[in-house]
């Protein structure tokens, strides 16, 4: 590495972001918003808020955390809000604790919108460079950031650094037996930072993702495939979107399925896939799998889904969702060329798997902060984790926590019984995950608490403590909240009786008659009512509040009737909740000296010198620590207090 060392220009700022994707983005609008000066370094504007694989946002869980994230105050629900051209909710057919929202992505347009917040926020100034060297110093404390150095020289001074790299630190493409050295869409990749983190004491690992081909869509027959429309209404996923605002005509995606000529010719190429000639040394991830990974791993499946998707409005590249490979070019165009309604497709850009640097487990604070280096802070695909939504999320609190450390205060933590996002990090800090970490709902024990129709109800507060939401929208949560809490209450203390009217009403909604007084929330509890088909039975009902907008109203109404209609489920998981939050509370001293519990198993011992956890509940979820080494852990803090 040759830094330019005759460059004079040294700046002073609060806070350097390396790296201008989701998790930049979020990480650096949030640090600006609260009032410090923040600069922000890409290796090419052009691929600020890129979207270089899949081209949406949301999905399953994923749709949680953009709500979680819009909550808060981040700016990724309201970008695509503005940039969709299709839009589903997904698991309708399911509970209400698993549907998740969804939306196809203008893939330029969203990276346009974006920009253009990032250039117009104060505080804020987009740098395109390669950041090449970390300075630290050394304090009382320990070792602290000093600043970052660009490759050509130019030192920026900070209190902060947050490091959000994505897939671009040493990174390398990989299509069959051709490997380039580039990022993402042959972007230049990040490709001196690495040292000088390892040079600072920060261990890092390789992982690898990989993304399908695009095809040009007049190559395509799309007649021979199934059309996948959009849902009617459009749900926006930012709380402060008006929804009539996003009611427009949306694009068709489309799917089709391999077959076994597809995997006939996967399985006879696969000693020229990368993946499996041993090429590749970083880990994949096990929910993302390449189609060689899914032809191998599941030889009894005759067939797998392909999604069609749209890139955009304004351009005929189409993704092909469910197939990304790294076999070569010309298996790739045979491969494609078996499925129905690609006989005779055109390939825009081929199939790739990217190799990058990441994060070791274990270094990390639930704040994102790094244990070994006071002041920075990590988040996205840095981090060892998977996805646009993941990677805005960690951005948005890695933002928080830096802005809150250099203002004095302390760091935001979301438990995993508040939100998905504090189920990601908790999981991100306390597991040794040895691939690409990506969230599903199945990760959040308390998932029936933590629905995507209530993360304002949840989260709200916390962004206007932050700094991020104003007075006004946080006092429209607290009225909305008031509202469901007083209809709640209301509808279990009214009563229905068995007349002759009330009976004719049932049995016109195909529900059963009630042989006695019967409250308003039993008959919400059947699965044929709701709170608006029962109005005529509640002549004491209010009126819409005022001040609430269509939106809020109808927001509120949904409240009220998962409250009633779960409202045993939700109890139960409250009690949960109850318990988990002792453990939380349970703090183990920093100064603790593991080799010192006796009883304590060797695994448990050296994982827990690892992680250093906070709280006996986050010693409890370190993966080779069993019950019986947290009910020794108890016992020897309990022993020690008394000391």
């Amino acid at each position: 590495m040759s830094v330019c060392t005759k460059n004079t220009i040294h700046e002073c700022v609060d806070v350097c972001v390396i790296g201008a994707g989701h998790a930049g983005c979020e990480a650096a609008l949030a640090c600006a918003r609260l009032g410090l000066s923040t600069v922000i370094f890409t290796v090419s504007v052009d691929s600020i808020a890129l979207m270089p694989c899949n081209p949406n946002v949301g999905g399953s869980s994923k749709g949680h955390l953009v709500r979680e994230l819009d909550a808060l105050g981040g700016e990724m629900g309201k970008v695509i809000d503005k940039t969709f051209i299709q839009s589903k909710m997904l698991n309708r057919s399911k509970g209400p604790a698993v549907h998740s929202l969804r939306a196809q992505a203008d893939k330029a347009e969203y990276t346009r919108e974006m920009r253009k917040h990032l250039e117009h926020q104060e505080n804020l100034i987009i740098k395109q460079g390669e950041v090449c060297e970390i300075e630290t110093e050394d304090t009382p404390e320990g070792k602290r950031i000093k600043g970052v150095r660009s490759y050509t020289g130019a030192f920026y001074e900070c209190k902060a650094l947050i490091i959000c790299t994505g897939t671009y630190l040493s990174a390398r493409c990989l299509c069959g037996e051709a490997i380039t050295y580039t990022g993402p869409n042959g972007l230049q990749a990040a490709t001196h930072l690495s040292q000088s983190l390892r040079d600072n004491g920060v261990e890092l690992r390789r992982f690898k993702t990989g993304t399908p081909a695009r095809m040009d869509r007049r190559s395509l027959d799309l007649s021979k495939m199934e059309p996948q429309h959009g849902d009617t209404p459009v749900v926006p996923f930012s709380f402060s979107t008006d929804p009539e605002s996003v009611q427009k005509e949306q694009a068709d995606c489309y799917l089709t399925y391999t077959n076994e000529e597809t995997h006939k010719i996967i399985r006879a190429n696969l000693d020229r896939s990368p993946i499996y000639a041993g090429v590749i040394e970083g880990t994949g991830p096990r929910y993302c799998p390449s189609i060689e990974d899914k032809v191998v791993k599941f030889p009894e499946k005759e067939r797998h889904q392909v999604f069609i998707e749209p890139e955009g409005l304004h351009t005929d590249e189409m993704y092909v969702g469910g197939m990304s490979s790294s076999l070569p070019e010309d298996v790739q165009l045979a491969m494609y060329r078996t499925v129905p309604g690609m006989e005779n497709c055109r390939i825009v850009r081929n199939a790739y798997a990217i190799e990058y640097d990441c994060l070791s487990s274990g270094q990390l604070k639930l704040s994102l902060e790094l244990k070994a280096i006071k002041g920075v802070f990590c988040a996205g695909q840095f981090n060892g984790s998977s996805g646009y939504e993941e990677a805005a999320a960690q951005g948005l609190m890695a933002g928080i926590n830096a802005a809150n450390m250099i203002r004095g205060r302390e760091p935001l933590i979301l438990d995993r019984s508040e939100a998905y996002i504090g189920v990601l990090i908790d999981d991100l800090v306390n597991k040794e995950n040895n691939e690409p970490y990506r969230m599903m709902t199945s990760r959040a024990e308390y998932r029936l608490l933590l629905r995507q129709d209530n993360a304002d109800l949840r989260l709200r507060h916390y962004g206007y403590e932050v700094g991020l939401i104003s007075a006004e929208d946080d006092e429209k949560v607290s009225l909305k909240q008031s509202f469901i809490d007083s209809e709640v209450q209301r509808l279990h203390e009214s009563s229905v009786g068995a007349n002759n009217a009330v009976q004719e009403f049932l049995e016109g909604m195909g529900s059963a008659t009630v042989k006695k007084n019967t409250s308003l929330a039993e008959l919400i509890c059947r699965p044929e009512l709701d709170y608006k088909l029962i109005a005529q039975l509640d002549p004491e009902r209010p009126a819409k509040p005022e001040g609430f907008t269509d939106r809020l109203y109808e927001d509120a109404v949904t409240q009220i009737d998962i409250n009633i209609k779960y409202e045993g489920y939700i109890r139960r998981q409250q009690a949960q909740v109850e318990g988990f939050k002792k453990m939380e509370s349970r703090r183990i001293p920093a100064d603790i000296d593991y080799d010192d519990v006796k009883s304590l198993r060797l695994e448990a011992r050296q994982k827990l010198k690892m992680f250093r956890p906070e709280s006996v509940g986050q010693a409890s979820r370190i993966s080779g620590v069993s019950p019986a080494d947290v009910s020794v852990l108890l016992v020897y803090i309990e022993a020690r207090s008394r000391k």
